[in-house]
């Protein structure tokens, strides 16, 4: 009996969260292997193929404290396609802000730096080095303004597919352009074009979430024209995401701080799209930033 082995390679950024995308794929019933040598997968996976069905779900973190990280992992990958077995790439980041933070609070030194004062220096040589291997993963977690809970939503999301299901998961997300996209978006919006209740004196401290923002943003036509435009573009991709086996959707909207109009609109968007019967998660990524 031809036994179907599925492997999700875990990598990313150093301090990105692997460890932790690996406990949530044990959790899910993955058989689980951190900091395998990139050039033992191939053994690792005939080892799978004879093990009958004790391990057709297997998730392999790797970490790029190995030598020749890339020229291995790029071997070893091309091996698993001559092999016939099925593999998808989980590659975890996160911002520079936040590494710091996360190694400074662990007193973990950076792989690639050489004291804790060159932790950003370290962290520039590793995305420089994983340029590439980012562009071939098949989803990329931005796990900045993540906490366990939601990377397990996310895992969880990703490995639908493997399980056979295809229901669309759906996020939308506003933030603050000036802090940077969104890594893990699949649509994203531009709305700076729109008035800006920052420089209105009696709404600069509100957010988006209240009403006088609402209010002031909803009330000009080109927001209105807007949200119907964007609303009809949305329900017009949806089917034709689902059909192409799209499993989780981020739909993204960003305005300068990410405090009033990308808020406004993505509780408008939710509003829409409930009203379709769709669930929906909402995270507002920079609200309480200033």
């Amino acid at each position: 009996m031809k036994i179907n082995v599925e492997f999700i390679i875990v990598t990313g950024i150093s301090g990105a969260g692997k460890s932790q995308a690996i406990k949530c794929l044990e959790d899910i019933g993955f058989f689980c292997v951190d900091n395998l040598p990139t050039t033992l997968i191939p053994k690792f996976a005939e080892i799978c193929l004879r093990s009958g069905s004790k391990m057709v779900k297997v998730a392999l973190g790797i970490d790029i404290r190995e030598g020749e990280f890339l020229d291995d992992l790029f071997y070893s990958l091309q091996k698993l396609k001559e092999m016939k077995i099925k593999y998808k790439i989980i590659f975890l980041d996160a911002s520079d802000e936040i590494l710091v933070r996360r190694y400074s609070e662990t007193r973990r030194r950076h792989p690639l730096a050489k004291n804790e004062e060159a932790i950003l220096s370290g962290i520039k040589k590793e995305r420089e080095k994983l340029q590439e291997f980012e562009g071939k993963a098949d989803k990329i977690i931005d796990t900045t303004n993540f906490n366990l809970n939601e990377l397990k939503e996310i895992i969880n999301s990703f490995c639908l597919k493997i399980k056979g299901k295809t229901k669309l998961n759906f996020r939308l997300l506003s933030f603050g352009y000036k802090y940077g996209l969104p890594l893990d978006a699949d649509v994203v919006m531009d709305v700076r074009f729109l008035s800006n209740p920052q420089y209105v004196k009696e709404l600069k401290c509100f957010t988006g979430n209240q009403i006088e923002v609402r209010d002031f943003v909803m009330s000009k036509s080109s927001t209105k024209k807007f949200i119907k435009k964007f609303f009809d573009l949305i329900m017009f991709l949806l089917p034709h995401y689902i059909k192409e086996g799209k499993y989780y959707l981020t739909i993204a909207i960003g305005c300068t701080g990410g405090r009033h109009r990308s808020v406004v609109l993505i509780n408008e968007l939710k509003c829409l799209l409930e009203k379709r019967g769709i669930n929906i998660k909402v995270i507002h990524r920079d609200i309480e930033k200033k």
